[in-house]
């Protein structure tokens, strides 16, 4: 369990409506610096009903483990207010778990982060359902991918808002990272019946359950794909977006015999509301002639908003109509307790996705971006990625607004945008907008580094660039990297001259930045490994930016592509040269690092099972360390020399974790450690003694987070609070400060800890 503090608020609050229920009112506040952002997960995740946890048979120190604040930084394909109940909202994302908004602390509550590495594919949530009659019950589809080596999907059942689960293995894939994410829901509970729930699959059609979720068989219907399921309580009748073809929605009083609803386009229905006076709200999209199937959030070409009436008539209400010179479609819409009617674009690139509000039911729209003030100002990051002129943002998959609070309007844009006065849209007065993210941390880390002065920790993010942060308790604003619309692959300092800073990018002139500063200021490099202009590198050809490393006195750097050879530049990147020595990687980055203790030296771990080094600042590599297995193109395996130690390096295999202290140790298996996923170095217990090792893994078959005070001999396990943190498979120790280690999230974002009690 993480127990943090939660976090003091910044920003303007959602004002509560006027016109609140007897039964309280809701709001949603704005974002927060969340110096200690995730709030406490309310309890372990129970499999079964009557799982017992046994008492730990080896060592374990508690740590106290918070959030550096980043906020949002990914894509949340839907929100789900409970119609019934005030003040409980849920979000899914398609990577980073099934979150809960804690009103009264004005956070986000993660609710899958203890599940297991096995079970990390299911952080992937494709549908969330409530049941209308029962507050306290969710459910969820999760699920990461639909292939044939993806593990199977689950329904995640919760009896108390998601402090606890139960999990129901499917014999089918769930795609909640899959094309078709942003539609749905296809996960829904009977309103007439609680222990009835429909679930359409994204390739393998119907499924129904008899009894609350815990099993579920194959209806037959018309579709293989579904995209959504909607109750319409009024005459219990289920509706179905079907996928196949050119897509349909489709209509059924029985659950089991399905027709087509009379008039509706032949696209794909991507979300449905219903409004208090019994009207039904469609949103529908298409692709083009290469992508007709599962859109959303991506390929939408057409689309256009119907609306059924209470006497059962369908017409066209559409706001836009696309067109050939402005290809989009529609996938958002809800109705709030007023009457007002909201709609989103989808894959409109420019000017940018929009939200359009009407007022009668559909016949005018006013569309919000002309009218809102959008404030980034708590979330620098949020200004450097920037958003189009006319643009409400990226892939706005899912709007919804508080049926308690006509004035809360929450929508999708690499994290949750709240508007929080929607009732003054198309008066004199602005709306606010505000990026309520506080408790998600949802950006993709792909490299971290903890440099020995200036900057507290610098990571690599995936599609936002990333940061260094000189304070870790306020989300990066000076440190931020730019372009921020990219992913950057690498980060790397020099070990004698720290100032000295390299990172890779996939997008930018050169795909890579150096700095003299220590990550404050950025400059291209030079020169590329890619092709440029008359350059004569290889072409890049939707290759990634790749790893550079900067040798320990940044006299050289060694730059290699994801599916390529080393490159390796003396003159501070104004020329490359191949390096020799090196065997092509066919299509498996070659990851070279540098020894941080004596300049030139760098190494890299070959897949044939061979530890390479180069002694002259890249020019050529030849064997250090022979005879490990070989590694297969899906198979973790990593090279991490300790940073105050000269040829120390310490190597992550699929099946252990080697070390090899000097060259005259071979590498040999740590003792006890059955699987490795990630390791790193920090400053030892005591002063002067071998640093602490951090491992991420299974030591005697227990999975995982580790330290060892004594090179590997012995582990303990470093928890939150008796919790497993297993699937962290990026690390960076403090080399200055005893126990602070920083990881990569299981769901996003980067995670510190520090011992709970300091060490003697």
């Amino acid at each position: 369990m993480i127990a943090i503090t939660p976090p003091r608020r910044i920003g303007a609050a959602i004002a509560p409506a006027s016109n609140e229920p007897h039964h309280g009112k809701a709001g949603l506040r704005g974002p927060r610096l969340r110096d200690l952002a995730l709030l406490a997960l309310a309890s372990a995740l129970a499999i079964a009903p009557d799982a017992v946890m046994a008492a730990p048979s080896h060592r374990m120190e508690s740590y106290d483990w918070r959030a550096v604040p980043w906020g949002g930084g990914g894509y949340i394909p839907g929100f789900l207010y409970h119609p019934k109940k005030v003040g409980i909202l849920y979000a899914r994302t398609d990577v980073g778990g099934l979150y809960r908004y804690d009103y009264q602390n004005q956070t986000w509550i993660p609710l899958l982060d203890d599940l297991s590495r096995p079970d990390g594919d299911l952080q992937g949530v494709l549908s969330v359902a409530i049941d209308p009659n029962d507050p306290n019950k969710v459910y969820a589809a999760c699920g990461m991918y639909i292939s044939q080596w993806a593990r199977k999907g689950a329904i995640m059942r919760s009896n108390d808002q998601g402090k606890t689960w139960q999990k129901f293995d499917l014999p089918i894939g769930i795609g909640g990272n899959s094309n078709g994410r942003g539609t749905g829901e296809r996960l829904i509970v009977d309103p007439a019946d609680g222990n009835t729930l429909y679930y359409g699959s994204n390739q393998d059609g119907l499924w129904k359950s008899t009894n609350g979720g815990a099993s579920f068989a194959k209806v037959g219907t018309p579709s293989k794909s579904i995209s959504l399921m909607f109750f319409d309580p009024k005459d219990h009748t289920l509706y179905l977006g079907a996928v196949d073809g050119a897509g349909a929605l489709m209509a059924s009083k029985d659950g089991t015999n399905f027709t087509v609803a009379s008039s509706t386009p032949a696209m794909i229905p991507q979300h449905m509301a219903k409004g208090q006076d019994g009207s039904l709200y469609v949103t529908f999209a298409r692709g083009d002639k290469d992508h007709g199937g599962e859109i959303n959030p991506s390929d939408a070409a057409v689309g256009a908003v119907w609306k059924r009436d209470p006497d059962g008539t369908w017409h066209d209400i559409t706001p836009l109509k696309p067109g050939p010179d402005r290809s989009f479609g529609y996938s958002g819409v809800d109705v709030g307790p007023d009457g007002t009617v909201a709609v989103s674009t989808i894959d409109r690139w420019w000017p940018g996705d929009e939200i359009f509000v009407s007022r009668d039911g559909g016949k005018n729209w006013i569309p919000m971006h002309d009218h809102v003030t959008i404030n980034k100002d708590d979330y620098p990051w949020t200004k450097a990625y920037g958003v189009e002129v006319k643009s409400m943002g990226g892939w706005v998959s899912d709007v919804k607004i508080n049926p308690f609070n006509k004035n809360e309007l929450i929508y999708q844009g690499q994290g949750a945008w709240v508007a929080t006065n929607l009732g003054d849209l198309g008066s004199s007065k602005p709306v606010n907008v505000v990026f309520a993210d506080a408790g998600i941390e949802e950006t993709a880390t792909i490299d971290l580094t903890v440099p020995p002065v200036g900057a507290k920790v610098m990571a690599a993010f995936g599609d936002n660039a990333g940061a260094a942060w000189f304070d870790t308790t306020q989300t990066p604003d000076a440190g931020l990297f730019v372009p921020a619309k990219e992913s950057n692959r690498s980060i790397d300092y020099a070990g004698l001259k720290p100032a000295y800073v390299v990172r890779s990018s996939d997008a930018s002139k050169h795909f890579a930045f150096i700095s003299h500063d220590g990550g404050l200021h950025w400059e291209d490099m030079p020169n590329s490994i890619f092709e440029t202009p008359g350059s004569g590198f290889p072409v890049q050809n939707w290759h990634n930016g790749g790893r550079v490393a900067i040798s320990a006195g940044a006299t050289s750097m060694v730059w290699a592509s994801d599916r390529g050879l080393p490159f390796y530049s003396k003159d501070g990147g104004k020329t490359w040269i191949k390096s020799a020595g090196v065997t092509e990687a066919k299509d498996r980055m070659l990851s070279p690092v540098a020894d941080k203790r004596i300049d030139h030296v760098f190494y890299i771990l070959d897949p044939t099972g061979t530890v390479l080094i180069s002694i002259d600042g890249g020019v050529s590599f030849k064997p250090l360390i022979t005879g490990l297995p070989q590694i297969s193109n899906w198979e973790n395996a990593t090279l991490a020399p300790v940073p105050t130690h000269i040829r120390d390096l310490w190597i992550v295999m699929p099946k252990g974790l080697l070390h090899s202290a000097d060259s005259d140790h071979p590498a040999k298996n740590a003792p006890d450690v059955t699987e490795a996923w990630a390791v790193g170095f920090g400053a030892p217990r005591v002063a002067d003694a071998y640093p602490a090792v951090y491992l991420s893994g299974k030591v005697k078959d227990v999975a995982g987070f580790w330290r060892s005070d004594d090179e590997g001999k012995t582990w303990v396990e470093i928890t939150d609070h008796g919790h497993h943190i297993e699937r962290i498979n990026i690390l960076a120790g403090d080399m200055q400060h005893f126990g602070v280690v920083y990881a990569n999230s299981l769901h996003g974002g980067i995670m510190v800890s520090q011992p709970e009690k300091p060490a003697p």
